[in-house]
């Protein structure tokens, strides 16, 4: 069990998503930047998809209960455990009341705290990922407790290292492919978006990242259709909206491009103000 004494800017379990749902209006969710999720938890020997602490901008201040096995990928918020600094990307020994807490933000905006075993926290339709009006709490609070599985064998029992990309918080590029709705832009549209120079408006949470400059649209509303985390939509008004995990499942501003995978994950780790280009990917 883990007793939250301090909850950060924005914490919350998630997984790798909630799937077979979005026909009923229900988003995806999972962790943000799904590399470093996944990262988190193959080092200590969790599948990839096991639930995951994803923290944003301002860690947490966290007590251990019982022992366990930790690493925390993702964002270099200075981790510390009994005020001692610790690694990022390695497996760290967790002993009864260890305390864990966070400093200044280095690098990125989001880091993933992954436990032997995931957390155990409730599932609902198939995952953890937490939610607004999904799960009971969207976001952890003081004095919430996270559970987790208790240890097995206290070593670690792993010998392979892998180096974690770190040029993913440096990267500034971002690849998207076609949308259905992007042969109808014009060529300056088009030579706009792949020559310009973005950058990250305040409007940027778990949902959406709205762009900045404005684009000029001529395009006509289209009926609402399918979108997914990834994709990008070009509103009346010129905005660009990169929606990302939390987003809706469907919209109606025309979807001219959408995310890799990989871009998804870098977006995820920029904040406001933060520059990028958009390159066309091709099949």
């Amino acid at each position: 069990m883990i007793k939250v004494l301090k909850s950060g800017f924005y914490s919350s379990i998630q997984d790798a998503g909630r799937f077979g749902y979005r026909h009923f209006g229900v988003p995806v969710s999972g962790s943000m930047d799904a590399y470093a999720s996944k990262f988190a938890n193959l080092i200590i020997g969790n599948t990839e998809d096991a639930s995951v602490l994803e923290i944003t901008m301002m860690g947490p201040e966290l007590q251990f209960l019982k022992p366990t096995i930790i690493a925390v990928s993702g964002a270099d918020m200075q981790p510390s455990l009994n005020n001692s600094p610790i690694k990022l990307n390695i497996p760290i020994k967790i002993f009864a009341n260890d305390v864990l807490s966070f400093g200044k933000l280095q690098n990125g905006i989001r880091a993933y705290i992954s436990v032997k075993g995931g957390f155990k926290t409730a599932e609902v339709l198939g995952s953890n990922s937490m939610y607004k009006n999904i799960t009971t709490i969207n976001r952890i609070s003081v004095d919430n407790k996270l559970d987790y599985a208790d240890l097995v064998t206290p070593g670690f029992g792993y010998n392979s290292t892998v180096k974690y990309d770190n040029s993913l918080f440096s990267c500034s590029e971002i690849e998207a492919y076609k949308g259905p709705e992007f042969d109808k832009l014009t060529t300056a549209n088009k030579d706009q978006i792949f020559n310009a120079e973005f950058k990250i408006s305040k409007l940027n949470n778990r949902m959406a990242y709205q762009l900045e400059p404005l684009v000029p649209n001529l395009l006509t509303p289209i009926l609402t259709s399918p979108v997914l985390p990834g994709t990008v939509q070009l509103t009346p008004s010129g905005r660009l909206i990169v929606l990302m995990r939390d987003c809706q499942t469907t919209g109606g501003y025309p979807r001219i491009l959408q995310l890799t995978e990989r871009s998804i994950n870098i977006l995820s780790q920029k904040y406001t103000g933060m520059s990028l280009k958009i390159n066309q990917k091709t099949y």
